[in-house]
Protein backbone atom coordinates (compact mmCIF):
# COMPACT_ATOMS: atom_id res chain seq x y z
CA UNK A 1 0.00 0.00 0.00
CA UNK A 2 1.42 3.40 -1.15
CA UNK A 3 1.13 5.32 2.54
CA UNK A 4 1.74 8.53 1.29
CA UNK A 5 -1.91 8.22 -0.11
CA UNK A 6 -3.76 7.88 3.09
CA UNK A 7 -4.42 10.77 4.97
CA UNK A 8 -5.98 11.72 8.20
CA UNK A 9 -7.72 15.15 8.94
CA UNK A 10 -8.73 15.39 5.04
CA UNK A 11 -12.13 16.98 5.60
CA UNK A 12 -10.38 19.60 8.27
CA UNK A 13 -7.91 21.25 5.67
CA UNK A 14 -8.86 24.11 3.81
CA UNK A 15 -10.04 23.65 0.29
CA UNK A 16 -6.64 25.30 -1.19
CA UNK A 17 -5.18 22.48 0.93
CA UNK A 18 -7.35 19.44 0.02
CA UNK A 19 -6.53 20.47 -4.03
CA UNK A 20 -2.83 20.83 -3.10
CA UNK A 21 -2.87 17.53 -1.75
CA UNK A 22 -4.70 15.96 -4.17
CA UNK A 23 -2.77 17.23 -7.29
CA UNK A 24 0.89 16.38 -5.21
CA UNK A 25 -0.24 12.82 -4.21
CA UNK A 26 -2.51 11.67 -7.53
CA UNK A 27 -1.91 14.20 -10.24
CA UNK A 28 2.17 14.76 -10.02
CA UNK A 29 1.79 17.81 -9.05
CA UNK A 30 0.42 19.31 -11.99
CA UNK A 31 -0.87 22.51 -11.88
CA UNK A 32 -3.29 22.54 -14.36
CA UNK A 33 -5.28 20.43 -12.78
CA UNK A 34 -5.42 22.89 -9.73
CA UNK A 35 -6.11 25.76 -12.27
CA UNK A 36 -9.07 23.89 -14.03
CA UNK A 37 -10.51 22.74 -10.15
CA UNK A 38 -10.60 26.37 -9.80
CA UNK A 39 -11.77 27.55 -12.71
CA UNK A 40 -14.87 25.97 -11.77
CA UNK A 41 -15.08 28.10 -8.50
CA UNK A 42 -17.90 30.60 -8.96
CA UNK A 43 -16.19 34.02 -8.80
CA UNK A 44 -19.05 35.45 -6.15
CA UNK A 45 -17.43 33.64 -3.15
CA UNK A 46 -20.65 33.98 -1.06
CA UNK A 47 -22.27 31.83 -3.79
CA UNK A 48 -19.76 29.38 -3.84
CA UNK A 49 -19.80 29.17 0.09
CA UNK A 50 -23.28 27.75 -0.82
CA UNK A 51 -22.08 25.48 -2.99
CA UNK A 52 -19.20 24.00 -0.29
CA UNK A 53 -21.52 23.33 2.22
CA UNK A 54 -23.94 20.78 0.26
CA UNK A 55 -21.76 18.30 0.46
CA UNK A 56 -18.49 17.37 2.32
CA UNK A 57 -14.91 17.44 0.89
CA UNK A 58 -15.66 19.96 -1.60
CA UNK A 59 -12.76 20.87 -3.97
CA UNK A 60 -14.42 22.43 -7.10
CA UNK A 61 -18.57 22.23 -8.98
CA UNK A 62 -19.13 20.28 -11.73
CA UNK A 63 -21.47 21.93 -14.54
CA UNK A 64 -24.71 20.83 -15.92
CA UNK A 65 -26.35 22.51 -18.70
CA UNK A 66 -29.25 24.06 -17.49
CA UNK A 67 -31.90 24.43 -20.30
CA UNK A 68 -35.41 25.16 -20.76
CA UNK A 69 -38.73 23.24 -22.22
CA UNK A 70 -41.11 26.55 -23.41
CA UNK A 71 -44.90 25.91 -24.55
CA UNK A 72 -45.84 23.27 -22.16
CA UNK A 73 -49.77 23.70 -21.50
CA UNK A 74 -50.55 21.67 -18.02
CA UNK A 75 -54.10 21.97 -16.62
CA UNK A 76 -54.85 24.81 -19.42
CA UNK A 77 -51.56 26.81 -17.85
CA UNK A 78 -48.55 27.35 -19.65
CA UNK A 79 -45.19 26.61 -18.55
CA UNK A 80 -41.54 26.82 -19.60
CA UNK A 81 -40.26 24.06 -17.72
CA UNK A 82 -36.35 24.22 -16.38
CA UNK A 83 -34.58 21.16 -17.05
CA UNK A 84 -30.70 20.36 -16.05
CA UNK A 85 -29.23 17.29 -17.86
CA UNK A 86 -25.96 16.73 -20.01
CA UNK A 87 -28.12 13.99 -22.48
CA UNK A 88 -28.78 15.97 -26.00
CA UNK A 89 -31.59 15.87 -27.59
CA UNK A 90 -33.97 15.26 -24.04
CA UNK A 91 -34.90 19.40 -23.90
CA UNK A 92 -35.52 19.36 -27.50
CA UNK A 93 -37.80 16.38 -27.55
CA UNK A 94 -39.64 17.78 -24.40
CA UNK A 95 -40.06 21.56 -26.35
CA UNK A 96 -41.19 19.76 -29.44
CA UNK A 97 -43.72 17.63 -27.78
CA UNK A 98 -44.91 20.27 -25.37
CA UNK A 99 -45.90 22.09 -28.84
CA UNK A 100 -47.30 18.99 -30.47
CA UNK A 101 -49.69 18.15 -27.56
CA UNK A 102 -50.42 22.08 -26.90
CA UNK A 103 -52.75 22.17 -29.99
CA UNK A 104 -54.61 18.80 -29.29
CA UNK A 105 -55.43 21.01 -25.74
CA UNK A 106 -52.31 19.89 -23.43
CA UNK A 107 -51.68 17.67 -20.86
CA UNK A 108 -53.96 17.43 -17.59
CA UNK A 109 -52.78 16.47 -14.46
CA UNK A 110 -54.12 15.43 -11.47
CA UNK A 111 -52.94 14.41 -7.94
CA UNK A 112 -54.54 11.65 -6.44
CA UNK A 113 -53.01 10.84 -3.77
CA UNK A 114 -49.78 12.35 -1.57
CA UNK A 115 -49.54 10.17 1.31
CA UNK A 116 -45.87 8.75 2.34
CA UNK A 117 -44.98 6.21 4.26
CA UNK A 118 -42.19 5.09 6.82
CA UNK A 119 -41.55 1.86 8.84
CA UNK A 120 -40.13 1.31 12.46
CA UNK A 121 -38.50 -2.30 11.56
CA UNK A 122 -37.77 -4.47 14.57
CA UNK A 123 -37.79 -8.16 16.05
CA UNK A 124 -40.32 -9.54 18.71
CA UNK A 125 -40.30 -12.93 20.38
CA UNK A 126 -43.64 -13.30 21.15
CA UNK A 127 -47.03 -14.42 19.72
CA UNK A 128 -48.60 -12.14 17.01
CA UNK A 129 -51.97 -11.63 18.37
CA UNK A 130 -50.20 -10.34 21.72
CA UNK A 131 -48.18 -7.73 20.19
CA UNK A 132 -51.22 -6.66 17.86
CA UNK A 133 -53.59 -6.06 21.03
CA UNK A 134 -50.49 -4.63 22.86
CA UNK A 135 -49.75 -1.64 19.55
CA UNK A 136 -53.58 -1.17 19.63
CA UNK A 137 -53.35 -0.16 23.42
CA UNK A 138 -50.48 2.14 23.12
CA UNK A 139 -51.10 3.66 19.45
CA UNK A 140 -52.77 6.62 20.73
CA UNK A 141 -49.16 7.63 22.68
CA UNK A 142 -47.50 7.73 19.68
CA UNK A 143 -49.89 10.56 18.36
CA UNK A 144 -50.23 12.17 21.52
CA UNK A 145 -46.74 12.47 22.76
CA UNK A 146 -45.68 13.62 18.97
CA UNK A 147 -47.23 16.54 18.97
CA UNK A 148 -44.36 19.07 19.49
CA UNK A 149 -42.87 17.19 16.45
CA UNK A 150 -45.93 17.80 14.31
CA UNK A 151 -47.47 20.44 15.75
CA UNK A 152 -46.34 23.08 12.62
CA UNK A 153 -46.69 20.09 10.32
CA UNK A 154 -50.28 20.09 11.41
CA UNK A 155 -51.41 23.82 11.20
CA UNK A 156 -50.31 23.44 7.42
CA UNK A 157 -52.87 20.39 7.07
CA UNK A 158 -50.08 17.43 7.48
CA UNK A 159 -48.57 15.06 10.10
CA UNK A 160 -49.35 11.51 10.92
CA UNK A 161 -51.98 9.80 9.05
CA UNK A 162 -52.27 6.48 10.26
CA UNK A 163 -50.29 4.04 12.45
CA UNK A 164 -50.71 -0.08 11.86
CA UNK A 165 -48.47 -3.06 12.94
CA UNK A 166 -47.30 -5.53 9.95
CA UNK A 167 -45.95 -9.07 10.23
CA UNK A 168 -43.57 -10.13 8.22
CA UNK A 169 -42.47 -13.03 10.55
CA UNK A 170 -43.70 -15.55 7.70
CA UNK A 171 -40.65 -13.91 5.09
CA UNK A 172 -38.32 -13.61 8.26
CA UNK A 173 -38.78 -15.00 12.06
CA UNK A 174 -40.07 -12.45 14.19
CA UNK A 175 -39.60 -9.43 12.06
CA UNK A 176 -42.64 -7.08 12.46
CA UNK A 177 -42.82 -3.11 11.20
CA UNK A 178 -44.64 -0.07 12.14
CA UNK A 179 -45.48 1.02 9.75
CA UNK A 180 -46.52 5.17 9.65
CA UNK A 181 -48.04 7.20 6.57
CA UNK A 182 -47.88 10.69 6.67
CA UNK A 183 -48.83 14.19 4.85
CA UNK A 184 -45.81 16.78 4.30
CA UNK A 185 -47.60 19.33 2.19
CA UNK A 186 -45.12 21.43 0.48
CA UNK A 187 -41.87 19.54 1.96
CA UNK A 188 -40.57 16.47 1.05
CA UNK A 189 -40.66 15.67 4.70
CA UNK A 190 -37.62 12.97 4.88
CA UNK A 191 -36.18 14.73 8.88
CA UNK A 192 -39.93 15.15 9.88
CA UNK A 193 -40.65 11.47 8.66
CA UNK A 194 -37.12 9.66 10.26
CA UNK A 195 -37.50 12.42 13.64
CA UNK A 196 -41.67 10.62 14.06
CA UNK A 197 -40.10 7.32 13.59
CA UNK A 198 -37.38 7.48 15.80
CA UNK A 199 -39.37 8.86 18.73
CA UNK A 200 -42.46 6.14 17.70
CA UNK A 201 -39.50 2.99 18.32
CA UNK A 202 -38.80 4.60 21.48
CA UNK A 203 -41.92 5.15 23.00
CA UNK A 204 -42.52 1.40 21.90
CA UNK A 205 -39.69 0.11 23.96
CA UNK A 206 -40.54 2.61 26.75
CA UNK A 207 -43.93 0.87 26.83
CA UNK A 208 -43.05 -3.10 26.65
CA UNK A 209 -41.06 -2.74 29.59
CA UNK A 210 -43.24 -0.83 32.05
CA UNK A 211 -46.08 -3.47 30.64
CA UNK A 212 -47.16 -6.50 32.88
CA UNK A 213 -46.05 -9.03 29.49
CA UNK A 214 -43.68 -11.71 30.26
CA UNK A 215 -40.28 -10.90 29.88
CA UNK A 216 -40.12 -12.78 26.79
CA UNK A 217 -42.78 -10.48 25.51
CA UNK A 218 -40.80 -7.58 26.60
CA UNK A 219 -38.13 -8.66 24.12
CA UNK A 220 -37.72 -5.94 21.49
CA UNK A 221 -34.79 -5.49 19.28
CA UNK A 222 -35.30 -2.10 17.06
CA UNK A 223 -33.62 -2.65 13.51
CA UNK A 224 -34.01 0.80 12.10
CA UNK A 225 -36.54 3.80 11.66
CA UNK A 226 -36.47 4.91 8.49
CA UNK A 227 -38.61 6.72 5.57
CA UNK A 228 -39.40 4.44 2.68
CA UNK A 229 -38.82 5.88 -0.74
CA UNK A 230 -41.44 4.16 -2.41
CA UNK A 231 -44.62 6.20 -2.17
CA UNK A 232 -47.50 4.08 -4.05
CA UNK A 233 -50.11 6.04 -2.36
CA UNK A 234 -48.25 9.62 -3.34
CA UNK A 235 -49.56 9.10 -7.13
CA UNK A 236 -50.08 11.69 -10.00
CA UNK A 237 -51.54 10.76 -13.62
CA UNK A 238 -51.24 12.97 -16.49
CA UNK A 239 -52.83 12.51 -19.87
CA UNK A 240 -52.91 13.67 -23.18
CA UNK A 241 -55.68 12.55 -25.80
CA UNK A 242 -56.44 13.48 -29.59
CA UNK A 243 -58.56 11.70 -32.51
CA UNK A 244 -56.57 9.08 -33.85
CA UNK A 245 -56.60 11.24 -37.13
CA UNK A 246 -54.59 13.92 -35.46
CA UNK A 247 -52.09 11.95 -34.33
CA UNK A 248 -49.48 12.93 -36.66
CA UNK A 249 -48.50 16.47 -38.43
CA UNK A 250 -46.45 14.33 -40.74
CA UNK A 251 -48.56 13.64 -44.29
CA UNK A 252 -45.97 10.87 -44.51
CA UNK A 253 -47.17 8.81 -41.63
CA UNK A 254 -50.26 7.15 -41.49
CA UNK A 255 -52.15 8.09 -38.62
CA UNK A 256 -53.96 4.78 -38.19
CA UNK A 257 -51.08 2.53 -38.50
CA UNK A 258 -48.95 4.70 -36.22
CA UNK A 259 -51.28 4.48 -33.39
CA UNK A 260 -51.32 0.36 -33.76
CA UNK A 261 -47.75 0.36 -34.04
CA UNK A 262 -47.45 2.93 -31.00
CA UNK A 263 -50.33 1.04 -28.50
CA UNK A 264 -48.02 -2.40 -29.50
CA UNK A 265 -44.69 -0.86 -28.03
CA UNK A 266 -46.75 -0.06 -24.65
CA UNK A 267 -47.53 -3.80 -25.14
CA UNK A 268 -43.88 -4.76 -25.86
CA UNK A 269 -42.93 -2.77 -22.90
CA UNK A 270 -45.36 -4.56 -20.81
CA UNK A 271 -44.62 -7.99 -21.51
CA UNK A 272 -40.55 -7.70 -22.29
CA UNK A 273 -38.05 -6.44 -18.99
CA UNK A 274 -35.54 -5.50 -21.33
CA UNK A 275 -37.69 -2.99 -23.60
CA UNK A 276 -39.35 -1.82 -20.53
CA UNK A 277 -35.82 -1.05 -18.80
CA UNK A 278 -34.96 1.34 -21.70
CA UNK A 279 -38.56 2.87 -21.87
CA UNK A 280 -38.96 4.01 -19.12
CA UNK A 281 -35.19 5.23 -18.73
CA UNK A 282 -36.63 7.57 -21.34
CA UNK A 283 -39.48 8.75 -19.62
CA UNK A 284 -37.11 9.22 -16.34
CA UNK A 285 -34.64 11.44 -18.78
CA UNK A 286 -37.07 13.72 -18.66
CA UNK A 287 -38.22 13.14 -14.91
CA UNK A 288 -34.68 13.25 -13.84
CA UNK A 289 -34.05 16.87 -15.47
CA UNK A 290 -37.02 18.62 -14.03
CA UNK A 291 -36.81 16.83 -10.42
CA UNK A 292 -32.81 18.06 -10.61
CA UNK A 293 -33.50 21.72 -11.67
CA UNK A 294 -35.85 22.09 -8.85
CA UNK A 295 -33.58 20.98 -6.44
CA UNK A 296 -35.04 17.28 -5.08
CA UNK A 297 -33.98 13.86 -4.77
CA UNK A 298 -33.71 11.96 -8.29
CA UNK A 299 -31.88 9.01 -6.81
CA UNK A 300 -35.52 8.70 -5.01
CA UNK A 301 -37.27 9.72 -7.62
CA UNK A 302 -35.81 7.09 -9.74
CA UNK A 303 -36.26 4.23 -7.35
CA UNK A 304 -40.16 5.07 -6.30
CA UNK A 305 -40.69 4.61 -9.73
CA UNK A 306 -38.61 1.54 -10.88
CA UNK A 307 -40.45 -0.32 -7.50
CA UNK A 308 -43.82 1.03 -8.86
CA UNK A 309 -43.16 -0.57 -12.32
CA UNK A 310 -43.00 -4.19 -10.81
CA UNK A 311 -45.56 -3.97 -8.58
CA UNK A 312 -47.37 -6.48 -10.69
CA UNK A 313 -44.14 -9.13 -10.06
CA UNK A 314 -42.71 -7.88 -13.58
CA UNK A 315 -41.15 -5.30 -14.42
CA UNK A 316 -43.36 -2.75 -17.17
CA UNK A 317 -44.17 0.03 -18.53
CA UNK A 318 -44.97 3.36 -16.42
CA UNK A 319 -47.10 4.85 -19.16
CA UNK A 320 -50.26 3.06 -20.96
CA UNK A 321 -52.79 4.09 -24.12
CA UNK A 322 -56.07 3.38 -25.02
CA UNK A 323 -57.39 3.32 -28.87
CA UNK A 324 -61.19 3.66 -29.07
CA UNK A 325 -63.64 4.99 -30.98
CA UNK A 326 -61.22 6.59 -32.79
CA UNK A 327 -59.51 8.31 -29.90
CA UNK A 328 -56.45 7.88 -29.14
CA UNK A 329 -55.24 8.41 -24.86
CA UNK A 330 -52.55 8.05 -23.71
CA UNK A 331 -51.10 8.45 -19.70
CA UNK A 332 -48.55 8.11 -17.06
CA UNK A 333 -49.36 6.88 -13.38
CA UNK A 334 -46.60 7.88 -11.61
CA UNK A 335 -45.74 7.93 -7.63
CA UNK A 336 -43.32 10.72 -6.63
CA UNK A 337 -42.22 12.60 -3.72
CA UNK A 338 -41.04 16.00 -4.05
CA UNK A 339 -40.96 19.07 -2.38
CA UNK A 340 -41.11 22.94 -2.66
CA UNK A 341 -39.85 24.24 0.84
CA UNK A 342 -36.43 23.23 2.33
CA UNK A 343 -33.56 21.53 1.22
CA UNK A 344 -31.62 23.17 -1.65
CA UNK A 345 -34.88 24.66 -2.79
CA UNK A 346 -34.35 27.94 -0.62
CA UNK A 347 -30.68 27.67 -0.66
CA UNK A 348 -29.10 26.62 -4.83
CA UNK A 349 -29.63 29.76 -6.33
CA UNK A 350 -30.54 27.87 -9.66
CA UNK A 351 -33.06 25.97 -7.82
CA UNK A 352 -34.46 29.38 -6.67
CA UNK A 353 -34.56 30.54 -10.13
CA UNK A 354 -36.21 27.35 -11.76
CA UNK A 355 -39.07 28.06 -8.91
CA UNK A 356 -39.46 31.37 -9.68
CA UNK A 357 -39.51 30.48 -13.51
CA UNK A 358 -42.33 27.79 -12.56
CA UNK A 359 -44.41 30.19 -10.98
CA UNK A 360 -43.49 29.13 -7.74
CA UNK A 361 -45.51 25.82 -7.80
CA UNK A 362 -46.54 24.09 -4.41
CA UNK A 363 -45.59 20.39 -4.29
CA UNK A 364 -48.75 19.23 -6.18
CA UNK A 365 -48.23 21.48 -8.82
CA UNK A 366 -44.84 20.61 -9.01
CA UNK A 367 -45.74 16.50 -9.54
CA UNK A 368 -48.20 17.41 -11.98
CA UNK A 369 -45.20 19.06 -13.84
CA UNK A 370 -43.09 16.47 -14.08
CA UNK A 371 -45.56 14.12 -15.11
CA UNK A 372 -46.31 16.12 -18.20
CA UNK A 373 -42.64 16.08 -18.89
CA UNK A 374 -42.13 12.14 -18.22
CA UNK A 375 -45.37 11.81 -20.45
CA UNK A 376 -43.91 14.02 -23.25
CA UNK A 377 -40.67 12.37 -23.08
CA UNK A 378 -42.32 8.92 -23.33
CA UNK A 379 -44.58 10.16 -27.02
CA UNK A 380 -41.69 11.74 -28.22
CA UNK A 381 -39.29 8.26 -27.84
CA UNK A 382 -42.71 5.96 -29.06
CA UNK A 383 -43.04 8.51 -31.99
CA UNK A 384 -39.54 8.06 -33.33
CA UNK A 385 -39.21 4.44 -32.39
CA UNK A 386 -42.14 3.16 -34.49
CA UNK A 387 -41.73 5.89 -37.53
CA UNK A 388 -38.69 7.20 -38.37
CA UNK A 389 -36.16 5.50 -36.00
CA UNK A 390 -34.37 6.72 -32.68
CA UNK A 391 -31.21 7.70 -34.11
CA UNK A 392 -32.64 10.13 -36.70
CA UNK A 393 -33.44 12.85 -34.18
CA UNK A 394 -30.87 11.75 -31.71
CA UNK A 395 -27.96 11.88 -33.18
CA UNK A 396 -28.59 15.10 -34.83
CA UNK A 397 -28.59 16.48 -31.69
CA UNK A 398 -25.33 14.59 -30.49
CA UNK A 399 -23.54 15.83 -33.40
CA UNK A 400 -22.19 18.99 -31.97
CA UNK A 401 -20.62 16.71 -29.28
CA UNK A 402 -19.01 14.94 -31.86
CA UNK A 403 -17.50 18.47 -33.25
CA UNK A 404 -16.42 19.79 -30.10
CA UNK A 405 -14.61 16.40 -29.48
CA UNK A 406 -12.11 16.95 -32.23
CA UNK A 407 -12.27 20.79 -32.08
CA UNK A 408 -13.69 21.91 -35.06
CA UNK A 409 -13.79 25.41 -35.91
CA UNK A 410 -17.04 27.59 -35.57
CA UNK A 411 -16.85 28.08 -40.15
CA UNK A 412 -16.67 24.34 -39.51
CA UNK A 413 -19.29 23.08 -37.49
CA UNK A 414 -21.65 25.58 -39.60
CA UNK A 415 -20.12 23.44 -42.94
CA UNK A 416 -20.82 19.97 -41.37
CA UNK A 417 -24.18 21.07 -39.99
CA UNK A 418 -25.08 21.72 -43.60
CA UNK A 419 -23.93 18.93 -45.02
CA UNK A 420 -25.99 16.59 -42.37
CA UNK A 421 -28.92 18.35 -42.99
CA UNK A 422 -30.94 15.97 -44.62
CA UNK A 423 -28.52 13.10 -43.81
CA UNK A 424 -28.66 10.23 -40.65
CA UNK A 425 -26.14 11.52 -38.53
CA UNK A 426 -23.47 8.38 -37.24
CA UNK A 427 -20.27 9.13 -35.49
CA UNK A 428 -17.57 7.43 -38.38
CA UNK A 429 -19.70 9.86 -40.70
CA UNK A 430 -18.80 12.84 -39.08
CA UNK A 431 -15.57 12.28 -38.14
CA UNK A 432 -14.52 11.62 -42.32
CA UNK A 433 -16.03 14.63 -43.47
CA UNK A 434 -14.39 16.35 -41.19
CA UNK A 435 -10.73 14.94 -41.82
CA UNK A 436 -11.93 16.00 -45.64
CA UNK A 437 -12.74 19.27 -44.49
CA UNK A 438 -9.48 19.30 -42.64
CA UNK A 439 -7.54 17.94 -45.51
CA UNK A 440 -9.14 20.09 -48.37
CA UNK A 441 -8.22 23.53 -46.33
CA UNK A 442 -4.71 21.57 -45.53
CA UNK A 443 -4.54 21.69 -49.63
CA UNK A 444 -5.32 25.42 -50.21
CA UNK A 445 -2.47 26.51 -48.06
Amino acid sequence: MQNNKVIKGFSKLSKESKIEWIAKEYLNGEEKYVDLLKSYWHEDAKVQKIHDEFIENTISNFYIPFGVAPNFLINDKVYCVPMAIEESSVVAAASKNASFWMKRGGFKSKVISTTKIGHVHFAWYGEFAVLKNFISSIKHMFFDESRSVTKNMNERGGGILDIELINRADLEPNYYQLQAKFETCDAMGANFINSLLEKFSKILQRELEKSALSENDKKIIIIMCILSNYTPECIVRCEVNCDVKDLSDDPKINNEEFAKKFQQAIHVANIEPYRATTHNKGIFNGIDAVVIATGNDFRAVEACGHTYASRSGQYKSLTSVEIKNGKFKFWIDLPISVGTVGGLTSLHPMVKFSYKLLGNPNAKNLMEIIAAVGLAQNFGALRSLVTTGIQKGHMKMHLLNILNQVGATKDEVKQIKEYFKDKVVEHSSVINVFNELRKLKSNKI
